[in-house]
């Protein structure tokens, strides 16, 4: 028996040194995903930059989602098909790189559709008996099956981007008049407002809208309403389950492409009045949450939240765009919430660094903040990733439409080094906001009870980092311009 003494301690010394140990993937524009392994130290040697302790606890995360558009679809679609497979499992696969088990998809068209269209463009149709969704069984719906024989178990959320035309006060797909991209009489911008205020640059938008863009007539509200429980009951019968809606993509972004703008009163009335009513006397397992908010005016959001019968009405709130900025004023005003980041930001068409950087930056917001879902915008584009409406912007994955060539942009590195470490279930526990020093931190603690370090550096420089994690030392130096993920073995 004494023999063995020497033995077992020797595999406590290992167990030991063994849950010191983390594996350190980084990733740079001119190396992606090189991993090796470090070890926790007694000591640092320089400024603390995060201290992590056993009770700390922002969110539990749920998941990770991607949004299906007729444009990507149409990306995906000019691949061989090993090539789409081989996209398809790195998506949504369990295995895969990004690991969705959360999508988003439009009621009606958005500015990723090819063009404009609903499901029910009779004016006057209140009793919905040209309702159809052929138009999605063309595309949309192929994506979402091609993405469940990887993952059946993916949950869906909706918004739309316009109502039927009929049911708008402009009686148009869009909100304001563009003679590039639409055929919208621009008398009929004189609805939105009389004049910008554009002193104070700092809010999005400006000016908020005079007039609720959707008739405000009972009749019609109804109408929507029961037109949200339509499309969800079709795509039921296609064995696509809905889970929660918003009412409203971006309700303060007056576009070109497929909009509406709506006033705090009528975002009240038809949520309140209208949809979660209906939704929850033909579909009580569906959610309501309020979004997609994308404006920083803290005073529209706080009346909407403050109405007493929104708690009864809608169970979260969804962020984007600048929304995000008031995010943590009103998680600590309203904590009863579920909070959700909903669509991340999309650039210019850069395609480059800079891109990826900004959205591991977000990323790192949203969930310091208290997301517990994350969902991404176009996830596949092809060529300069211009929308049906001009609007050229970033993807995870572009395609060359000529040479049939697939890039994984710098943002998809970005997104995998969060999607392969933070799976459904971890606890975040604390982070450090990297934009006034340009060094995100985010500290999660897995289901397997592993934390797991994520750190950018986004100066020009080498940069020391030291996480202490209940008692030992995280020391690192990170690479300039650089994503790492560090996951306890």
């Amino acid at each position: 028996m004494r023999r063995s003494i020497p033995v077992i301690l020797f595999l406590l010394i290992g167990l030991i040194t063994h849950a010191q140990k983390f594996q350190w993937t980084s990733s740079t524009e001119g190396e992606i995903w090189k991993q090796t392994s470090i070890q926790l130290e007694k000591t640092s040697n320089v400024e603390t930059s995060l201290t992590v302790g056993e009770d700390d606890y922002i969110v539990t995360f749920k998941a990770w989602g991607g949004t299906f558009n007729e444009k990507g679809w149409d990306a995906l679609n000019m691949l061989p098909r090993e090539k789409q497979e081989i996209i398809l499992k790195k998506l949504f696969a369990p295995d895969g790189d990004l690991r969705y088990t959360l999508g988003r998809f439009s009621m009606n068209a958005n500015d990723y559709a090819r063009d404009w269209y609903s499901c029910d463009e009779v004016p006057g149709d209140f009793q919905l008996k040209y309702f159809n969704i052929d138009r999605d069984k063309t595309s949309i719906i192929p994506f979402i099956k091609a993405a469940q024989s990887y993952n059946p178990e993916l949950r869906f959320w909706i918004s739309p981007w316009s109502p039927p035309s009929w049911m708008k006060i402009n009686q148009y797909y869009s909100v304001v008049s563009n003679s590039e991209f639409n055929e919208l009489d621009p008398k009929l911008d004189y609805l939105l407002f009389e004049d910008v205020d554009d002193k104070d640059k700092s809010v999005f938008p400006n000016q908020v809208t005079e007039n609720d863009y959707f008739i405000q007539d009972p009749r019609y509200l109804q109408t929507y309403a029961d037109y949200f429980s339509k499309y969800i009951s079709a795509y039921q019968k296609e064995g696509i389950d809905i889970g929660m809606v918003m009412f409203q993509n971006e309700a303060w972004s007056y576009t070109p492409y497929p909009g509406c703008a709506w006033t705090a009163d009528g975002i009240i009335r038809f949520n309140v009045e209208y949809l979660a009513p209906t939704l929850k006397k033909d579909h009580p397992d569906v959610k309501v949450y309020l979004g997609t908010i994308n404006t920083n005016r803290y005073d529209i959001i706080d009346e909407v939240l403050s109405d007493p019968r929104m708690p009864k009405t809608i169970q979260g709130v969804g962020f984007q765009w600048e929304g995000g900025q008031i995010l943590p004023k009103l998680r600590e005003k309203y904590p009863d919430y579920k909070y959700v980041q909903t669509e991340s930001e999309c650039g210019w068409g850069s395609f480059d660094w800079g891109a990826g950087e900004h959205t591991f930056n977000l990323i790192n917001h949203y969930l310091g903040n208290g997301c517990e879902e994350y969902t991404f915008w176009n996830s596949i584009l092809y060529d300069n990733g211009v929308s049906g409406w001009g609007w050229i912007q970033n993807s995870l994955i572009r395609v060359n439409s000529e040479t049939k060539a697939v890039t994984y942009t710098p943002e998809y590195y970005a997104v995998k080094h969060y999607t392969t470490s933070v799976p459904s279930g971890s606890v975040v526990k604390t982070f450090k906001s990297g934009r006034e020093d340009k060094i995100p931190i985010l500290v999660v603690f897995t289901p397997d009870d592993k934390y797991v370090v994520l750190v950018g550096n986004f100066t020009d420089e080498e940069q020391e980092v030291s996480v202490k994690i209940e008692g030992k030392y995280l020391n690192v130096k990170v690479k300039a311009h650089s994503f790492n993920t560090f996951k306890a073995l």
